[in-house]
């Protein structure tokens, strides 16, 4: 962050804010157990990782749909996500780990004097205790569920809620996620944008047709405008 007399630039930021999902969090293979453990006790074909990982950040409803296929229309749909929901919180990060290069980006941020949380979509009861599983996490300055408040993503109430807190300009912040949702609230919150072309995307080309300010190979990409 640059000092009181040097003029700010673009790439200079007071505070990041990270999608969780497919962002910070390689959360898909404990996703796809739970959709799968559905799956299982329906009788249903499994869902192969290369499968449930491009929908990993769309929700439950959206991986029982990619599982069930056809069947999802007739089945009872608010009992499977409870199947799901409830295998899932049972093993929150049984295989889940930051994605490379996470834990340098946040020890960089640290050091430079950055702010820096978390605001996603997924539930504080999910929420919590997954951020609290993961040492690196500790030192996030806010953590916004999708719940938090009364709208969430693409709203962009939930991010103007954490500049708050965290007593930042929205200007002056950057927020990154792997979702068209995430890109759309930023912008409307007044914040930089990049996408996390490392996470759960369907594809580069419709990742970058979202026309976020910066597309991030790596988490290492962000290392240039800290």
């Amino acid at each position: 962050m640059a000092s009181s007399h040097t003029p700010l630039t673009p790439f200079e930021y007071d505070a990041f804010l990270f999608d969780l999902d497919g962002t910070l969090l390689d959360t898909a293979d404990d996703l796809g157990a739970a959709l799968n453990a559905v799956l299982k006790s329906e009788g249903v074909a499994q869902v192969t990782p290369e499968a449930y990982r491009k929908v990993a950040s769309n929700g439950t409803g959206a991986l029982l749909e990619l599982g069930f296929k056809a069947q999802w229309a007739s089945q009872a749909q608010t009992e499977r996500i409870k199947q799901l929901v409830s295998h899932y919180s049972q093993n929150l990060a049984t295989h889940t780990r930051c994605f490379e290069g996470i834990e340098s980006l946040l020890i960089a941020l640290e050091n430079q004097g950055i702010k820096w949380g978390i605001m996603t979509n997924k539930p504080g009861f999910l929420t919590d205790p997954l951020v609290a599983a993961i040492p690196a996490l500790k030192n996030a300055h806010v953590v916004i569920s999708g719940d938090t408040l009364t709208e969430a993503k693409p709203s962009p109430l939930p991010l103007l809620h954490c500049t708050k807190l965290m007593n930042v300009d929205p200007k002056r912040c950057l927020y990154i996620g792997d979702a068209q949702r995430d890109i759309e609230a930023g912008k409307a919150a007044g914040m930089h944008t990049a996408t996390a072309l490392w996470g759960y995307i369907p594809s580069i080309d419709e990742a970058k047709g979202w026309e976020a300010d910066f597309n991030w190979h790596s988490p290492i990409d962000a290392f240039n405008h800290i």
